[in-house]
């Protein structure tokens, strides 16, 4: 598949109390990469294999949630085309000048039907993933990679109203596909929607709230499962607050761990999942199953992790 427009999730924007513990959680445990320095409230995250400078943005605040997510598309002609075919659903947009948002190319900045802000840009700096791009090797040098073993920050999932819209955009605007879904068993309204741009199970995922602008979690790509298994020594260890532990999706068929950062965010470190193709049906699944959509080991819903959101 040649991919182009919106390539990914380039970069979180989340809200957090204080800084030290944040470093603590995010740079120590999880083993993120703090790669730029620059505005005193806030701290720039990356993985290990990103080349981007940074993709979690952390921003000293009131309360926990989001700020913003960012999808970085191919190229940046691609702005003034979103911005008119986003003026069909009615939907205005600012433009950001380049530097703004440090080490970045200008972006568009608008709001989703679910409340949450959305930018997309095309540039930003690149300063590597520990290795070089000419004879590379096959791993950095020792010390890089740390804490959780991260590959890259891989999806978000979010919640609000009007998630049937979001998904109409996503589709019409910036060519997502519907991958998976779970609808109610009688109405067959749908309660939450799982959305690619690639071969990923999903980029973007919307779950049905009645308050906009929720935050679900964010979740960081593994390896393995053995690094799953890593990641979750390390959370007993330094008593992470966990939500679920290691698992398995029905949803994607990802092999999952959900923990909370100190202010109440949810994180997620995730591997494996089927590939995507174009051609791959939207998979569906009713409220008569939802404990094995959501956590197929045990087949049991959480309650935690259906109705808790910053």
């Amino acid at each position: 598949m040649a991919l182009s427009g919106l390539l990914r999730v380039g970069e979180v924007g989340l809200r957090i109390f204080d800084m030290d513990e944040a470093r603590r959680h995010y740079g120590d445990r999880i083993g993120l990469i703090e790669s730029y320095e620059g505005d005193d409230d806030k701290l720039y995250y990356k993985c290990p294999d990103e080349h981007d400078l940074y993709s979690l943005v952390l921003r000293k605040a009131d309360e926990a949630g989001i700020d913003y997510v960012a999808f970085k598309t191919l190229e940046d002609a691609d702005l003034e085309n979103y911005e008119a075919a986003l003026a069909e659903f009615g939907i205005e947009v600012t433009y950001v000048d380049a530097g703004v948002y440090p080490k970045s190319g200008r972006r568009l900045i608008f709001t989703l039907p679910t409340g949450h802000e959305m930018h997309i840009y095309a540039h930003k700096e690149q300063n590597g993933n520990g290795m070089p791009t000419r004879n590379p090797g096959t791993i950095p040098d020792e010390g890089y990679i740390r804490g959780m073993r991260t590959v890259r920050l891989d999806h978000v999932l979010l919640g609000g109203p009007n998630i049937e819209t979001n998904r109409e955009i996503f589709d019409k605007v910036f060519g997502f596909a519907l991958s998976e879904q779970i609808v109610d068993h009688e109405t067959e309204t749908p309660l939450a929607i799982f959305l690619s741009a690639s071969t990923k199970p999903h980029d973007i995922a919307f779950l049905i709230q009645p308050e906009s602008n929720r935050f679900h979690h964010v979740s960081f790509l593994l390896e393995s499962v053995n690094d799953l298994y890593h990641a979750a020594d390390l959370i007993g260890k330094h008593e992470i607050a966990v939500d679920v532990a290691p698992n398995r999706h029905g949803v994607t068929r990802g092999a999952t761990i959900y923990f909370f950062d100190p202010f109440g965010n949810r994180n997620e470190v995730f591997t494996g999942g089927y590939v995507h193709y174009p051609d791959t049906p939207t998979l569906t699944w009713d409220t008569t199953q939802i404990g094995r959509a959501t956590f197929s080991h045990d087949n049991m819903p959480r309650e935690s992790f259906l109705n808790v959101l910053t």
